[in-house]
């Protein structure tokens, strides 16, 4: 069964008309189906290319009609759960890359937007959910979604470990399987930077969309001319990314194609040196790790005194208020 605050927000990514449930299925009028797998609505289309290959496998096991593993039970008090603490390195950044069947404890990172109230809250690419765990312990109502059904089976596990009332659903940015203008707040990192900049557009037309009229959309992108992310396109020979490779932007290619697309952006720092590590982050990581956090915490703060510093940034953050 679905949750009252799905059941009141979702709608056909194809079409965009309401849902009815059907044994295992929701459909739209227009006779377009989704399965319902462990109670886990998949709304990812068939006919698109898949930006993930965890999105192929979800889809295999919606068309099997039945889960491809046997699944995690509820976790116990002080468990970590067995998924989360294998791709951490990968969800969270090569820093976290010791804490790879390690893990003692749920790293849930800080969110740097006001107490929710109530607010709807859309994250893009949750994976195993920490960064929705953050937005309900704030007072949001927190929706994620995902291509990997293996990263929402654990957000729903480690949820109801934390006692954290969440909602998740495996779906693409592309095609929202949601309502026009039901979201007051929407947000995604370490996410659209995987994503072809045309895919990435497509999403940010979707997340206007599903925004209110004054709703706000706070998003993580990384920073082409990033010391660290020079870095990286160096290694590559600076050649043409594809796959699942991030993607690197201008500060000005940032503020254009987010303006153009949601309404007036500007941008912030988010980081130096990385794109992942949080402060709040800080007990998990070694000495010398921690250095490279707290300084760039240091020059964040800086940046808020003398902005072009964000010019060097590795990770800046889009903010963007919905046009009317």
């Amino acid at each position: 069964m679905l949750t009252p605050v799905l059941a009141e927000i979702l709608a056909c990514p194809r079409d965009k008309l309401p849902l009815n449930p059907d044994a295992s299925w929701l459909f739209c009028p227009n006779g377009h189906r989704y399965p319902v797998v462990e109670g886990i609505p998949i709304f990812l289309l068939r006919e698109m290319e898949q930006t993930h290959v965890e999105g192929t496998r979800a889809l295999a096991v919606a068309e099997s009609g039945g889960p491809a593993e046997t699944g995690q039970g509820d976790l116990s008090r002080g468990e970590i759960d067995p998924f989360v603490s294998e791709v951490i390195g990968a969800t969270n950044g090569l820093l976290y890359q010791h804490l790879v069947g390690k893990l003692s404890d749920y790293p849930i990172p800080r969110l740097r937007l006001p107490q929710g109230q109530g607010k709807l809250f859309l994250e893009i690419g949750c994976n195993w959910g920490r960064w929705c765990v953050a937005a309900a312990k704030m007072g949001y109502r927190a929706v994620g979604i995902d291509p990997s059904l293996k990263g929402i089976r654990a957000a729903k596990r480690v949820a109801r470990q934390l006692g954290v009332e969440a909602h998740y659903l495996v779906a693409d940015g592309r095609c929202l399987p949601f309502r026009d203008e039901v979201f007051g707040q929407v947000f995604s990192y370490s996410t659209l930077q995987h994503l072809s900049k045309q895919n990435a557009r497509s999403t940010l037309v979707e997340i206007c969309r599903v925004m209110r009229r004054g709703g706000e959309c706070l998003i993580q992108m990384p920073n082409v001319f990033g010391v660290r992310c020079t870095y990286h396109q160096a290694r590559r020979g600076f050649r043409e990314t594809h796959g699942f490779e991030v993607r690197y932007w201008t500060p000005r290619e940032l503020a254009l194609t987010f303006g153009a697309a949601l309404g007036p952006s500007r941008l912030s720092v988010d980081g130096y040196f990385s794109l992942n590590p949080q402060v709040s982050d800080l007990r998990f990581l070694p000495l010398k790790y921690r250095m490279i956090v707290r300084v760039s915490e240091a020059l964040r703060k800086l940046s808020l005194v003398f902005p072009a510093l964000g010019y060097l940034a590795d990770s800046l953050y889009v903010t963007s208020v919905r046009k009317s």
